[in-house]
């Protein structure tokens, strides 16, 4: 076993064990589409403070890109949407969606669609709200994903966007095996696949846990697709680039002790909790 994956495993018995679906659906506590439903309220719950629910949702077409097991795309059924349109690339996600749209009687309001988030089978205009819920941070090509997400919004519509930025302690979204915050920070790439590969060996769904975080580039090297390393810069370039002006605009910290830290250029990118932004049409 390398050094470096001893040292997590060390580091894993030191810092608390962080609660993830994964794993919660492994135990057979909830499922992945469950847990996002009962969740579904912190999905949103920055957007809140700048629009209410009956704004964002009711009698609105919804537009869920990176909706998961789309869980949360149901939770938005429950505020009132017209329709809910829940967008993944994940296939195997589409049974468990349309499972729980069933049980939770949203079927005729809800639909899961397979498709990349570049070029979506809509026409122009299709959705009164877009939500973009920890979705920026894992797309392959943000700027294109949002100029489409632009595309499909509607007259007077609005898009709702909120992500952890890379430098987040749990940025390299790998917390459904390692506790250990910033983890990123202090090995490199090859270390952390290294590692993640050996902490999900034997576990019941270490095939899909693998395929979707890890990657092979053309060189053979394996890293991890599941994320492009979204920053707070990085995230105001797109903006730019696309010529948008956000109408509202929030970079929330990790506690409330943190915001002066949030506030220094250097700094910010380690203790923001999450960037909030809403764009509309």
């Amino acid at each position: 076993m390398a050094i470096a994956t001893k040292i997590i495993k060390i580091g894993n018995k030191i810092f608390p064990k962080i609660v993830h679906p994964f794993n919660l659906q492994n135990q057979g506590v909830e499922t992945y589409a469950q847990w996002q439903y009962r969740k579904g309220r912190d999905t949103i719950q920055f957007f809140l403070e700048a629009r209410g629910a009956e704004e964002i949702f009711q009698g609105k077409r919804v537009l869920d890109m990176g909706c998961g097991a789309a869980g949360k795309s149901l939770y938005y059924c429950s505020l009132g949407a017209e329709q809910v349109t829940g967008v993944d690339i994940v296939e195997h996600y589409c049974q468990e969606a349309n499972e729980l749209a069933r049980q939770l009687g949203y079927q005729d309001r809800f639909r899961f669609v397979c498709a990349s988030a570049f070029a979506l089978p809509f026409p122009d205009g299709s959705f009164d709200a877009i939500i973009m819920n920890d979705f920026m941070e894992h797309v392959s090509d943000p700027a294109r994903t949002l100029k489409e997400a632009c595309r499909l919004l509607s007259p007077k519509g609005a898009i709702y966007i909120n992500f952890p930025p890379y430098y987040h302690p749990t940025g390299a979204h790998l917390s459904d095996v390692i506790n250990i915050p910033w983890v990123h920070l202090f090995f490199t790439e090859k270390m952390l696949v290294r590692a993640y590969k050996e902490l999900v060996r034997g576990l019941p769904d270490e095939r899909e846990r693998i395929a979707l975080r890890i990657s092979t580039n053309e060189k053979g090297q394996e890293y991890f697709g599941y994320i492009n390393r979204m920053t707070l810069k990085k995230f105001h370039k797109i903006l730019s680039s696309l010529s948008i002006t956000p109408a509202y605009y929030r970079e929330v910290p990790l506690r409330p002790w943190m915001k002066p830290l949030v506030k220094l250029p250097l700094m910010k990118e380690m203790f923001v909790k999450m960037a909030v932004c809403i764009i509309e049409k």
